[in-house]
């Protein structure tokens, strides 16, 4: 029986204010859908996307939809998701995210990481994603520096 893989990290939430706040994330890969990642944010605002766009974005500036990854200097790696309600800027350090894609990589391998039309990026609206992800847009919360969150919640269907 497969499980459901989990990471827990760290990300700095970029704001405009002179300190960074830092944020617990859950990275989540389910064995229904190996190619596919999920994002839990605090407040239960959750992000689905391709496993392929977080591998290519930790070697390269990627853009898929509402979601742009790139990596920043040799450790760190910048995460930005766009909704209707707003920009949210987070900076990862590479390591949690290196050991949650071998984890995925050794239970699900290679192939399913790459290719097809699963985790285009659209999972705030849920368009092109291919893999019937519904979402729930949801007041945007404020954070102390002033900083919209993404308002979407993720649901399986």
């Amino acid at each position: 029986m497969s499980l459901v893989i989990r990471e827990h990290a760290r990300a700095r939430l970029i704001t405009d204010g002179p300190d960074p706040r830092r944020i617990p994330v859950e990275l989540r890969c389910d064995p229904g859908d190996p190619r596919t990642v999920q994002i839990g944010l605090p407040g239960g605002v959750d992000w689905a996307f391709g496993r392929d766009l977080l591998e290519k974005g930790l070697r390269s500036p990627v853009t898929r939809g509402d979601i742009r990854v790139w990596p920043c200097g040799r450790a760190q790696l910048i995460l930005e998701l766009h909704s209707a309600d707003g920009v949210a800027v987070f900076q990862f350090d590479r390591a949690p995210l290196i050991r949650f894609l071998r984890r995925v990589h050794d239970q699900f391998g290679s192939s399913a990481g790459t290719g097809g039309s699963k985790g285009t990026g659209r999972a705030a609206s849920g368009a092109g994603t291919g893999g019937r992800v519904r979402t729930r847009t949801d007041a945007v919360s404020e954070t102390p520096a002033g900083t919209p969150a993404p308002a979407a919640s993720t649901t399986r269907t």
